[in-house]
């Protein structure tokens, strides 16, 4: 078994769950109960050229954002994660939650296409580090897996 830790073991074995609401919801419990300080884990999906709320755990959220807009639309455009130490000082930031402080978004890319993001908001500035980024493109690369392995559609 390769050098996965141990919230990635975990997730890998939610992602066993063939329906992908059930197996994601799961997977943002994961999150959410494996890292403190947070106020949501969640998932947005790719739908009709804009990204659409998944299933997260955390106070209630946008429900639409935009390509290029936000962290999370910054994330879908540049195909990268958006480790965010002060969401204040992110130009564009849209603010679903005022007390988040920091954010960490993470593209799921299948077939060279982002089609959904896991996004983590903290009521705390710098929250996220190297760790978690890590962490996190280990699930979001199970979560691309899953999602060939059990022709999940969005």
């Amino acid at each position: 078994m390769e050098n996965k830790s141990l919230i990635s073991q975990q997730i890998a074995a939610l992602l066993e769950e063939p329906d992908m609401i059930a197996a994601l919801s799961n997977v943002s419990a994961c999150i959410n109960m494996n890292y403190a300080n947070l106020n949501w884990a969640g998932f947005y999906f790719v739908k009709n050229s804009e990204l659409v709320l998944g299933p997260f755990q955390g106070k209630t959220a946008c429900t639409h954002i935009g390509f290029g807009k936000g962290v999370c639309g910054t994330c879908w455009q540049t195909k990268k994660p958006q480790r965010i130490a002060d969401v204040l000082s992110f130009h564009g930031h849209i603010a679903c939650d005022s007390d988040s402080r920091s954010e960490l978004c993470v593209p799921v890319i299948v077939n060279d296409e982002v089609i959904m993001e896991i996004d983590l908001d903290a009521p705390v500035k710098d929250r996220f580090h190297e760790t978690e980024e890590k962490e996190m493109l280990e699930a979001a690369a199970e979560i691309s897996a899953a999602y060939l392995k059990h022709s999940w559609k969005i």
